[in-house]
């Protein structure tokens, strides 16, 4: 086949604009990151011609994962390179440049990528780096049916869409550490009322400091092999007639 004709700039960028605008407004209602990934990739199909298949590759503490995928062609194929430890989802994820070969290409590197794509009908592969945060880098990965699928069009327009997507999943990102330190900051608070209280109660009943009362606590945990917050909750249910809705 030969390579896909190329649309005027106003068209093509109504496409990303319009995929841009979609992933913007899953931002109020989609809580999951991975979810999100999901309508990253799907949302490429849209947003660069000649895309037949996507996939979204993450590298988790250097050890790759396919996190979002169009079908599972596509993620039997990034499967494929993971196991070889190259290929152009690898190399635009590891070297953060854009990658695009057609599948004569790629069998000259990467040949058994290569004799797999080609027998599950793709001829051209565009992969663009995605950084995230510390955490998460990867690639946005383009699969086509046609051979020299991808005009340079194409990889202007994947840029600009990668670059847009990544600026939108760094703000959920963000929202997610903030709202998980959010979380974890009532717990401790909650955590340190409920043992305080038993602090309390204890040095009350038994006339003693509070470091000899933490000390009794501490020591009944361990003994009973609960975490120290369970225990001053029940202590605390126990001793007021309360019930414990904590532990």
């Amino acid at each position: 086949m030969g390579q896909q004709p190329e649309r005027a700039w106003p068209v093509v960028l109504d496409e990303v604009t319009a995929a841009v605008e979609s992933l913007t407004a899953a931002l109020d209602s989609v809580e999951d990151f991975t979810l999100l990934l999901q309508q990253v990739c799907e949302q490429v199909t849209r947003a660069v011609p000649g895309v037949d298949e996507a996939s979204i590759t993450l590298l988790v503490d250097g050890s790759p994962r396919t996190a979002a995928t169009t079908s599972d062609i596509p993620a039997r194929l990034d499967r494929d390179q993971y196991a070889t430890g190259d290929g152009p989802c690898l190399r635009a994820a590891s070297t953060g440049h854009l990658v695009r070969v057609s599948v004569e290409e790629a069998a000259e590197q990467w040949p058994a990528f290569a004799k797999d794509a080609r027998a599950a009908g793709f001829g051209s592969f565009l992969s663009a780096p995605l950084t995230i945060d510390e955490e998460y880098t990867g690639a946005v990965n383009c699969y086509s049916a046609a051979e020299h699928g991808f005009a340079e069009l194409d990889v202007k327009l994947l840029d600009l869409y990668t670059s847009t997507v990544t600026a939108t999943l760094r703000v959920h990102r963000r929202y997610q550490r903030a709202r998980d330190t959010t979380e974890q900051l009532i717990i401790a608070l909650e955590t340190r009322a409920v043992i305080d209280q038993a602090k309390g109660i204890l040095m009350a009943l038994r006339q003693i400091p509070a470091d000899e009362a933490f000390t009794l606590l501490a020591e009944q945990s361990q003994r009973e092999n609960i975490k120290l917050r369970d225990l001053a909750a029940r202590f605390v249910a126990h001793t007021t007639g309360r019930p414990d809705h904590g532990a």
